[in-house]
C-alpha cells in the first residue's frame, strides 16, 4: 500500500513554472513570431500596400489633383502622409486581428495560452508586433511616395509619435476585434463599417472644413482625423485641428485600448471555458 501511495505521488503534474518579473524569452518569442508571420507573406503584407498607396497617389494627385494647392501646400505633399497613415493603421490592425482569429480557426490558441505568459506580455507582444508592421509598411509607403510628392519634415517629433501611437492603437483594436469576431464576416463587418469610414472620413484627401453636415461634425470627433492631422503636420508644418487634442486623445486612446486588451486576455474572453 505504501508502494502505491508512493507510485501516485510521483505522477501528480508538475507544478506550473514561477517566474520573477517578465518573462522576456517568453515575451520575445511571441513577438518574433508575430513578426516573421507578416515577413514570410511579405508580396501580400508590404507589396500590396505599396502598390494600393501608389494607385490613390496616382489618382488623386494625378487625375484630380493637379496643380491644386490645399491649405497653402501642394496636393501631393498634402495627401501623402495620409496615404502613409492609412497603410500604418490598416496594416497593424489586420496583423493582430488576423492572427489571433486564424489561432482559432485552427484551434492553436492554445499554443497562445499554454506558455507563462501574463495577459500584460500577451499585450505587448501582439501590440509590438503589430505596430511593427504598421510602421514598417508605413516607411515602404513613404519611400514609394516621394518621388510623386515632396514631403518636407518640419516636425519629426509629431512624425514620430503619431506614427507609432497610431499603430499601437490600432493593434490594440486589432487585439480586441480578433478576440471577438468567431468568423471572417465579423472581421469584415469590423473593416467595412468602422475601419473604412473612420478613415474616409478623416481629411485624408480633403480639408473637413469642406464636408458638408452632419459627416463635418462627425469629423471632429473621429481620433483617426486627429492621427492624421497631427502626422501631416509633422510633415508640412501645418495642421487643421487642436494639436494638444491630438496628442491627448491618442496617449488616452493607448491607455484605453490596451486596458481593454489586457482585462480581454486576463478574462480569458472567448478563449478559456
Amino acid at each position: 500500500m505504501k508502494d502505491m501511495a508512493l507510485a501516485q505521488e510521483a505522477v501528480l503534474p508538475p507544478q506550473p513554472r514561477s517566474y520573477e518579473g517578465v518573462n522576456w524569452e517568453g515575451l520575445k518569442t511571441l513577438y518574433l513570431r508575430e513578426v516573421r508571420r507578416f515577413w514570410k507573406v511579405g508580396m501580400q503584407t508590404l507589396a500590396a500596400p505599396v502598390v494600393t498607396a501608389l494607385l490613390y497617389m496616382l489618382v488623386f494627385v494625378v487625375a484630380v489633383g493637379g496643380g491644386r494647392a490645399v491649405n497653402g501646400v501642394a496636393y501631393g505633399a498634402f495627401v501623402a502622409p495620409g496615404l502613409i497613415m492609412m497603410q500604418i493603421l490598416s496594416n497593424a490592425f489586420a496583423n493582430s486581428s488576423s492572427s489571433l482569429l486564424q489561432a482559432k480557426f485552427n484551434g492553436l490558441m492554445g499554443d497562445f495560452m499554454t506558455p507563462p505568459l501574463t495577459p500584460l506580455e500577451h499585450l505587448i507582444g501582439f501590440g509590438l508586433g503589430a505596430a511593427t508592421r504598421g510602421i514598417f509598411v508605413g516607411a515602404v509607403a513613404a519611400v514609394a511616395v516621394i518621388p510623386f510628392a515632396r514631403l518636407p519634415m518640419e516636425a519629426p517629433w509629431a512624425v514620430a509619435f503619431f506614427g507609432l501611437g497610431a499603430a499601437l492603437i490600432m493593434g490594440f483594436v486589432g487585439i480586441m476585434a480578433g478576440l471577438w469576431a468567431e468568423k471572417f464576416d465579423h472581421m469584415a463587418a469590423v473593416t467595412n463599417f468602422v475601419i473604412m469610414p473612420m478613415t474616409f472620413l478623416s481629411g485624408t484627401f480633403y480639408l473637413i472644413e469642406r464636408l458638408p453636415e452632419p459627416f463635418r461634425s462627425f469629423s471632429k470627433f473621429n481620433p483617426v482625423f486627429y492621427l492624421i492631422d497631427g502626422f501631416r503636420y509633422g510633415f508640412i508644418g501645418r495642421h487643421e485641428g487642436s494639436l494638444a487634442a491630438g496628442v491627448a486623445m491618442t496617449l488616452g486612446l493607448i491607455a484605453f485600448t490596451g486596458f481593454v486588451c489586457f482585462r480581454m486576455f486576463e478574462t480569458g474572453y472567448k478563449i478559456k471555458t
